[in-house]
């Protein structure tokens, strides 16, 4: 019995749980389905520490998975856009676009947002818990939801699972559920109409709203649907119409039962969705079963199940043909109408047939398209020809809206005074959608015809008309807008260019053909434009040459269209548009744009030139043009030939000079001073001037030398001296500097000498100086002033004492340069000058101006010194309190001896360093008095050192009082330290009273490393009587010292001194390992808890540390005792301790040692004295454990019963664990820890109470724990209530199948997971465990098990455990139940004695995925069952490779046994196949059937099987291989083989197939050499077309066939006539044609051949500018007119 179709299609497209979504995230609150387009899924987990995740996938692409690090409250998708909405804190709301992330919106709610969804691509709904509220948030800039209406009471306490609203968004459905008793879910609806602004309540689980289309309706009908499972368990489907429109038909109200299956009484409809693509409606219910029902009619469908687990969402699809859900397994899964059953599935009902009916046409579905053609068929012969036309209108995919059934129609006769028939049938057609392609031209015609274009108007802009070409040809005689738009739509591109060049749209052209991809002729397309709009065709022209896809059209072409109608200025525009990006390929048009404007308007030429837009253009033609157009410029720009540079630049008058002076900047240097050359000897007056601007722009590039040489050579020396004048100031040529003065001197400019002196830098002085001293100027001073600058003053004293030119030596010393004066005095002094003018010359000059000390050192150098002394006093008389002055003074006093020491020491204005150093030879004593009044330190160390002066430099160093001269001094490389330590000692330290100056000398013999000296010093400051003694620093100093350096000194130290510090002293004799001196130091000052530190710390002595503490009697003490008599392990002895110090604060560390020590008795007293002051858990913990570890059970149970804070299940675990279990137990019982007192009780063996405790406490780990004691000790009755609590787990499963097992109780397990099936927690684990358990130890039981449970088990587990069982029909079984249908095949065919059966065998193996399988299957038949491999053939046929199938039975020489295979699959036309077949038809000598074969399937050898068959015996054969070689024209063989049997008339069938005269023509003398005239007349009928006329008469006249030859020559005489008059006839019709389309073509602006530009230019008006010049061009031909 054939399968019943199934009208919906189940597909899971993912399952989330294999993204990595966890389990727990799959729920209503945390997964999220808007649309199909988006699951947005809020990962859940335990760990509070993990991070956030939520996961968003993309159903339309299974690849596109996001996840975002983002924690919040709900998560909901857009319902087709990358936008995610984000609700926070059940108030904060946002709203963001994962592809541009960016925040769209965010608002913050003033009630808590209980349910929120879109309800439409902008608006987001959002139920609170008083009302409903619509937030804009992507359609406009409402910045807050909008309150729409207040929740009712009906819905108080439920929870909201739904929002919908209708499309127009009147109407709105709130939906809630709520538990009931009896397990129940109770629904309602708050219907809401906001037209009327009330609410209405419903008992309702689910709800929607859609739309139909009512027969004979002109709208969509409104309806609102829901669904609803009463208390008494019947369940409703609800349809009714909303907001009715008065022009439909009423839609009456629908209430209709819904079938629910018995075991669904918990069940509920979970979702209601409309399908307006077929008018159905979906219901899908929690438990997964989905209900179809007809719209219209609410008819029950469908139904049936297609979730194993339970669903919690589900949406429509976005093309309105199914839903998509998800369950709590993750899976999602797609549901869609199967277009090709669903008709057939509701026919199969006959009272469902006129609903089928209906469903084909609103669907456009197959199935019922013979119900229409025979009710189509009916009326019409019945004369009811309107209903037949909406028949043929509302046929499902118009399958009847035909020309046919328009013919048929256009026939039917129409009453008197009504439209006809057609016309109504076009009517129907366009209230119900778009015309067909005949249906709109048999329209548009009569309607044109009648002149009511508006109608076509507005059909096609309603989209009801089937634009073609040949409507776009009906319309534009009457409207060539309207016929554009149907060009357009239709897709006519050459057409509609035409049409926007009639309507002169020419900006429309270029962007239509880039949109469409259609390339008119645009050469013939712009010439006319360019005659009917100039300025219009410029522009186009441009966007043709300027396409950003290249250009459209030579630029070439356009130039020669633009000169041809003398458009010079359009042209020129044209050019300068499209050569803009100035490329090399374009440099002819570049020169010919140049050419053209030179010619016409030399200025517009010269501002193209002048911005430089163009490079690759002949700059040798344009060059030439411009210097004929008086273009110097220009010229000079493009000229490359000297003689052509020289002859036009030596015109300066005719170029700007700035312009030259740029130019000269291109040219080459030898160039560039050839042109000067030539300016110069041309005209020297009137070039003069630009020549020297030029050398002195540029002088560096041409060179000072060579443009000095070119103005020398032609004696202008003002020329040079104004060139140089510019270029001395930059210039670093000594010879430019040079001929400068020189230049300067002979034209009398003694200015520009002295300032060129003074300024500079660059000249030979020696050689300046001679020129100077040659030149015999009467102003000395630019000599004078070289000298001064280059240290001539020795020459110059001596070239003006000698001239005797005093004054100058004078003017130079007062005004010149007075900081000379002291080389001035020294050269006179050297040439023995009088001292009178000497001192004269100084008394002249201002003292303040002269550097003293080179004045001293001039003439101490030359023994004068005392020669100043009168200069020296003068000046300090007039204030000068210059240093050298006093250091002169003082070296003047010292020689004279005059009192020198009183001078040093009063006086602070010399230098201590000069005047020491003059002194240290001279008088030691008075360099000291020098270097101490200057703080010359290394000097005077020097000094004092060196004179043996240590007691001087003791009191020194002790006044100076710096660290760093100290460690100088003190330095062991310092030979006399010892010498200066005993000084310091003994006479500077005694003497001194200064504390801060002593410290210093103490600190820097402390840094020297010197204890031994420094003890000395410190005995000598301090136990000596002295101011210092009773210092507290200096005391500890002297301790420190001594510790380090001299510990036996410490203890006395410490008996005598009492002004140093304890603590400090102390802890630095710790430091260094002096611990009975640090114990005497504290406890001479009592600190004791520091003395007794040292004892236990450092000197480790506990004993002397318990004695000690005996005699201070202190708590702190012996607190300090006891940790370290508990910390050395003396555990009683520390415990005392802490008793006498009655501190309990180390109780931790005390209750951790004296545990592991085993010191209980000794605990308990300590925690009884600790629990007076403190109440910790750890105290009262461990003195309830000490009391279980010493088995003192009264006093812990009277202990737990009083007030107490002990951790009791901490001490109840720590005592089972050691074994303790009567104590545990008190201590479980106490607190009524019923799971670990059951695991205690187990351990006591109490099996019975330690079940009943498992029992209360229902934990997994103690009912695991009490089924391995129960099982291990055989009490299988209390293991088996254990174990059914466990087997619930599918996690303990396992470990529980393993645990039995493992001990051996086989049919024990098997009777616990049998009891365990029954539970209502039984999983698919339970089940297939019981079958692995069957298949092992009652392997009879197996299948009866799978039968009856298969749909829970887990079947990949299950095949495992079959196979290694050996249970190969059950695996078999088990295979086909899990689709496994390849392993099911190959499993029949390995174990065919036990599991193979041919029906069964046959029906598995047509669904096999892999095709080798088939192959093994072929195999095995042939081996097998050979008898029945036809039938397994049949099977496979449309799924194996058939070639591959002969080649596989060629192999083994089986073919005969597949010859009705092959003759069935021969149709396919298979090489294999029509071989084998021929083969096998030969063998048996079958020439009929190889006939058939041969002439109906050509894919073989032809030559082989011709050649094997024209062997053959049997002349048959013979005659089917001269059809193969006429077949494949191979004339020759076919005749010949034809010939050799006297098949004539064979022969000359083949003879007529050949086409070929030579052929015809051999047979044709053949048949007449024979004699056989028959054949001769049958080959002149047959061949009439391959034969020649003139061949036949001489053929007839030489053999005597004139009478059988008539026939043929009164038909070919004929049909010469008849040939002859209609070629007479064609031709005046052609001559006709072409009159009357070559004066269509006069009258046609465009679409004819007129647009030929074949009379010359057309005359127009004068450009304006220089453009009305004639451009020297002739007119050029364009050439023809294309196809537009």
């Amino acid at each position: 019995m054939a399968q019943r179709p199934i009208p919906l299609h189940v597909t899971q497209p993912v399952s989330l749980t294999n993204l990595n979504i966890l389990p727990a995230s799959i729920t209503w609150a945390n997964c999220t389905l808007e649309s199909d387009h988006y699951i947005c899924v809020r990962q859940v987990t335990n760990d509070a520490t993990a991070p956030a995740e939520t996961v968003i996938l993309d159903l339309h692409n299974l690849n596109n998975i996001i996840r975002r690090p983002i924690r919040a409250d709900s998560a909901i998708m857009h319902l087709n856009k990358p936008i995610i909405a984000l609700r926070a804190q059940a108030r904060t709301l946002q709203l963001f676009n994962l592809a541009t992330k960016e925040r769209l919106q965010t608002h913050s709610m003033n009630e808590d947002v209980l349910f929120w969804k879109w309800i439409n691509e902008t608006t987001l709904g959002l139920v609170t818990d008083r009302s409903v509220y619509h937030w804009d948030v992507l359609g406009s800039s409402q910045a807050a939801p909008a309150k729409l209406f207040e929740r009712q009471a009906n819905l108080e306490g439920h929870q909201i699972i739904n929002y919908t609203t209708s499309e127009d968004g009147q109407w709105s459905a709130l939906i809630g559920i709520q538990a009931q008793p009896g397990g129940r879910i109770g629904g309602n609806i708050q219907l809401f109409s906001r037209a009327r602004n009330v609410s209405q309540p419903l008992e309702g689980h689910a709800a929607t709203f859609g739309t139909i289309r009512l027969e004979g309706a002109s709208a969509d009908s409104k309806v609102f649907a829901f669904a609803v499972k009463q208390a008494s368990g019947d369940a409703k489907l609800n349809i009714v119409e909303i907001d009715h429109n008065p022009a439909n038909p009423v839609f009456p109200k629908r209430l209709i039962n819904v079938h629910w299956p018995q075991d669904g009484n918990t069940d509920f409809p979970l979702g209601i969705h409309i399908s307006k693509k077929y008018s159905l409606v979906f219901v899908i219910t929690k438990f997964g079963f989905i209900h179809l029902h007809d719209l219209e009619t609410g008819t029950p469908l469908f139904m049936n199940r297609i979730s194993d687990d339970t669903v919690f969402t589900s949406t429509v699809d976005s093309e309105s043909a199914g839903i998509v859900v998800i369950n709590r397994k993750g899976q999602v899964l797609r549901t869609t109408i199967n277009e090709n059953t669903l008709i057939p599935y509701v026919m199969e009902n006959p009272a469902s047939a006129e609903i089928a009916y209906k469903l084909a046409s609103k669907g456009g579905l197959p199935g019922a398209d013979k119900l229409y053609q025979a009710r189509f068929e009916s009326l019409m012969s019945s004369g009811e020809y309107l209903e037949a036309a909406k028949v043929a209108a509302n046929s499902p995919r118009g399958f009847l809206r035909t020309p046919q059934t328009m013919h048929r129609l256009r026939q039917a006769p129409n009453a008197n005074g009504q439209i006809t028939v057609l016309l109504q049938y076009f009517g129907i057609l366009l209230d119900k959608g778009e015309l067909n392609k005949d249906e709109t031209l048999e329209l548009a015609r009569p309607v044109l015809q009648q002149g009511r274009k508006h109608l076509i108007e507005k059909w096609h802009k309603e989209g009801k008309l089937a634009c073609s070409e040949e409507l776009g040809d009906m319309a534009k005689p009457h409207d060539l807008n309207l016929a554009l738009s149907i060009y357009k739509e239709a897709n006519v591109p050459q057409k509609v260019v035409a049409a926007l060049a009639e309507l002169g749209h020419f900006d429309l052209i270029l962007k239509y053909s880039d949109n469409s991809g259609y390339r008119p002729d645009f050469n013939v397309l712009l010439q006319h434009i360019v005659r009917v709009n100039p300025e219009k065709g410029a522009e186009f022209a441009t966007s043709l040459a300027k396409h950003e896809g290249g250009p459209l059209i030579s630029i070439d072409r356009v130039v020669d269209i633009f000169q041809s109608q003398g458009m010079i200025q359009q042209a020129t525009a044209f050019l300068l548009d499209v050569l803009s990006n100035n490329l090399p390929e374009e440099g002819h048009l570049q020169t010919k744009l140049l050419e053209m404007n030179l010619l016409n308007a030399p200025q517009v030429a010269d501002a193209i030139l002048g911005n430089e837009m163009f490079t690759h253009y002949d700059k040798a033609r344009i060059a030439q043009l411009c210097e004929n157009a008086g273009l110097l410029t220009r010229a000079l720009e493009h000229n490359d030939d000297p003689a052509a540079i020289k002859r036009i630049i030596v015109q300066t008058d005719k170029l700007p000079e700035e312009w030259l002076l740029n130019y000269f900047g291109q040219l080459t240097v030898e160039l560039s001073l050839e042109c000067l050359d030539e300016m110069l000897k041309v005209n020297i007056r009137q070039n003069l001037q630009p020549v020297i601007r030029i050398a002195q722009k540029y002088s560096d590039l041409l060179g000072p030398t060579r443009i000095i040489d070119l103005l020398e050579k032609y004696r202008t020396a003002e020329g040079l001296y104004f060139y140089l004048g510019s270029i001395v100031n930059v210039s670093e040529d000594k010879d430019v500097h040079f001929k400068y003065i020189e230049a300067a001197t002979r034209v009398g400019q003694l200015n520009e000498v002295e300032r060129i002196c003074r300024e500079s830098n660059f000249f030979d002085p020696t050689k300046v100086v001679n020129f100077l001293k040659e030149a015999k100027l009467t102003e000395q001073l630019p000599l004078i002033i070289v000298c001064d600058r280059f240290n001539f003053i020795h020459d110059l004293v001596l070239y003006l004492y000698k001239n005797q030119q005093f004054k100058s030596i004078e003017v130079y010393v007062q005004r010149v340069n007075p900081s000379r004066t002291p080389a001035v005095i020294g050269g006179l002094l050297d040439v023995d000058c009088d001292e009178g003018i000497v001192k004269g010359l100084l008394a002249s000059v201002t003292p303040s101006s002269i550097p003293i000390d080179e004045l001293v050192a001039e003439v101490e150098s030359r023994n004068r010194l005392k020669l100043l002394l009168p200069f020296l006093e003068q000046s300090l008389a007039a204030g000068n309190q210059d240093q050298a002055i006093y250091n002169a003074l003082a070296k003047i006093y010292i020689d004279s001896n005059n009192n020198p020491e009183k001078f040093l020491k009063e006086n602070d204005q010399y230098d201590s360093l000069v005047v020491g150093k003059y002194c240290e030879k001279r008088d030691p004593n008075l360099a000291y008095i020098a270097y101490r009044k200057g703080q010359n330190d290394l000097e005077l160390i020097n000094i004092t050192n060196e004179n043996a002066m240590f007691k001087a430099q003791a009191r020194y160093l002790l006044e100076r009082a710096d660290s760093e001269i100290w460690e100088y001094v003190l330095s062991p490389n310092n030979a006399h330290r010892r010498s200066l330590v005993d000084q310091v000692i003994s006479t500077a330290v005694p003497e001194s009273q200064d504390p801060d100056k002593v410290s210093i000398a103490v600190k820097s013999f402390i840094s020297s490393d010197m204890p031994v000296e420094l003890i000395e010093l410190l005995e000598k400051i301090i136990l000596e009587p002295s101011s210092f003694s009773d210092n507290p620093s200096l005391q500890n100093l002297l301790m420190l010292t001594a510790a380090k350096s001299d510990r036996g000194r410490v203890m006395g130290y410490i008996q005598n001194l009492s002004n140093y510090t304890p603590e400090d002293i102390a802890q630095q004799c710790i430091d260094v390992g002096m611990y009975d001196e640090a114990f005497e130091i504290y406890k001479k000052h009592n600190s004791h808890v520091e003395a007794i530190n040292v004892l236990i710390d450092h000197i480790v002595s506990i004993d002397r540390a318990q004695d000690y503490a005996d005699r201070v009697d202190l708590p702190e003490v012996w607190s300090r005792v006891a940790k370290a008599q508990l910390d050395g392990l003396r555990v009683s002895d520390s415990i005392e301790s802490y008793i006498r110090a009655q501190d309990p604060s180390n109780f931790l560390e005390v209750i951790e040692i004296a545990t592991h020590a085993g010191k209980d008795e000794d605990l308990i007293k300590f925690l009884k004295m600790a629990r007076k002051t403190l109440r910790e858990v750890p105290i009262d913990t461990a003195l309830a454990f000490c009391y279980a570890r010493t088995n003192q059970l009264p006093e812990l149970e009277d202990f737990l019963r009083a007030t107490n804070v002990a951790d009791v299940e901490a001490s109840g675990d720590k005592a089972y664990e050691e074994g303790y279990h009567e104590a545990a137990k008190i201590f479980y019982t106490s607190i009524s820890n019923w799971a670990k007192l059951a695991t205690t009780l187990v351990h006591l063996e109490d099996y019975q109470a330690a079940v009943e405790c498992a029992r209360k406490a229902n934990s997994t780990k103690v009912w695991k724990q009490v089924n391995e004691a129960c099982v291990a000790k055989k009490e299988f009755r209390l293991a088996q209530i254990c174990g059914l609590n466990l087997i619930v787990h599918a996690e303990e499963l396992s470990d529980l199948v393993r645990q039995y097992e493992r001990n051996g109780y086989f049919d024990q397990l098997i009777d616990l997971l049998e009891a365990g099936l029954g539970l209502e927690r039984a999983h698919m684990g339970m089940f297939t465990e019981l079958g692995i358990a069957l298949s092992k130890y009652h392997p009879d039981r197996v299948m009866e098990h799978l039968r009856l449970f298969w749909s829970r088990i887990n079947i990949p587990k299950m095949i495992r455990a079959c196979e290694e069982a050996h249970l190969w029909p059950e695996l078999i079984f088990l295979y086909v139940h899990y689709d496994e249908w390849d392993n099911a095949a190959l499993a029949m065919m390995e174990r065919a004695a036990d599991a193979w059966e041919h029906h069964t065998f046959k029906d598995t193996i047509v669904k096999v995925t892999n095709l080798e399988i088939y192959y093994r299957a072929l195999s095995f038949y042939l081996e097998e069952q050979p008898s029945l491999l036809t039938d397994l053939l049949q099977a496979l046929t449309p799924r194996i490779d058939v070639n591959r199938v002969v080649r596989m039975f060629l192999k083994s020489d089986n073919i005969p046994l597949i010859k009705p295979f092959l003759l069935s699959v021969q149709s396919q036309n298979k090489r294999e196949v029509n071989n084998a077949l021929n083969d096998l038809l030969i063998e048996e000598e079958d020439y009929k059937t190889l006939r058939d074969s041969v002439e109906n399937y050509d894919n073989y050898d032809p030559v082989d099987l011709a050649q094997r068959l024209e062997r053959h015996d049997l002349v048959f054969f013979r005659q089917i291989a001269a059809n193969i070689y006429r077949k494949n024209k191979r004339w020759d063989k076919s005749i010949a083989l034809s010939k050799q049997d006297k098949l004539f008339k064979d022969a000359i069938e083949t003879a007529a197939m050949s086409g070929k005269s030579d052929v015809v023509e051999e047979l044709l003398r053949y048949f007449v050499d024979i004699g056989s005239r028959e054949c001769y007349v049958g080959m002149l009928y047959a061949c009439y077309d391959l034969i020649r006329p003139d061949v036949i008469l001489e053929i007839s006249w030489r053999n005597g066939l004139n009478d059988f030859t008539m026939p043929y020559m009164i038909n070919f005489l004929s049909q010469q006539a008849a040939t002859i008059e209609m070629l007479k006839k064609d031709n005046e019709e052609r001559k006709i044609r072409e009159a009357s389309q070559q004066k269509k073509e006069e009258d046609t602006p465009i679409l004819g051949s007129r647009l030929m530009l074949t009379q010359g230019p057309i005359a127009s008006a004068p450009s304006p500018g220089p453009y009305g010049q004639m451009n020297g061009f002739a007119p050029q031909p364009t050439g023809g007119f294309g196809n537009f």
